[in-house]
């Protein structure tokens, strides 16, 4: 399927039912999505598990979904320390033990705390991900998506697209490249996947990347 420009179908933030009443029957038409996608909140509390602690908020089935999601939620540079938002095709869960997940990885974008324009380029970075991951902005590559995570952290913000196969290298660079071009990172800087069993794995503070662009 071709890739949805989501970005062009947002919605007005309010609309009355008169106004509702007044537009043409062909804007009532929600577009649907190829995937369905469900949005997952994480908020460390120590006295649950981390399973307990990932928050099913909602499942998206269409643009018009996604954007009244996205304008009513805050935005992640608003999120406190400790805390995630997760979006994975429905069915997935936001962990390594899921099978969709165990033999996949994930490409990692890290950011600066300490970078002037980190609240903002955060916001847009996180937007342009989920965008692509709805729109199916990876083409054929975009089947091994299974969903993106941010993480907001005192040391430094992270924001990852996780990928189902691992050893699926071809497509695994091509998103990663699809990625870099979609955020606009300069071609000098280096992003690098990192395959969810050696993570698990890892001597050091950081795991291997499988896989560079």
């Amino acid at each position: 399927m071709a890739a949805l420009d989501v970005q062009k179908m947002e919605m007005p933030e309010e609309m009355t039912e008169e106004k509702l009443a007044s537009l043409p029957p062909e804007l009532l038409i929600k577009h649907p999505l190829q995937n369905s996608w469900t949005l997952w909140y994480y908020e460390n509390d120590k006295s649950r598990s981390w399973e307990q602690n990932q928050v099913e908020i909602i499942t998206v089935t269409s643009v018009e979904d996604f954007w009244s999601t996205y304008n009513y939620i805050e935005t992640a540079s608003n999120l406190k320390h400790g805390t995630d938002y997760s979006l994975f095709k429905q069915g997935i869960k936001p962990m390594w033990e899921d099978q969709r997940n165990r033999s996949g990885g994930r490409w990692l974008i890290s950011l600066d705390r300490g970078d002037k324009q980190r609240r903002e380029r955060l916001d847009v970075y996180w937007l342009d991900v989920m965008l692509l991951m709805i729109g199916e902005g990876f083409g054929d590559a975009g089947e091994t998506v299974c969903g993106a995570v941010v993480n907001i952290r005192n040391k430094g913000d992270k924001i990852a697209i996780w990928t189902g196969d691992a050893k699926k290298a071809e497509e695994v660079i091509r998103i990663g490249q699809r990625l870099k071009e979609v955020l606009n990172i300069n071609p000098k800087i280096t992003i690098g996947y990192q395959a969810h069993s050696d993570t698990m794995v890892k001597s050091g503070s950081i795991a291997k990347n499988r896989y560079t662009v």
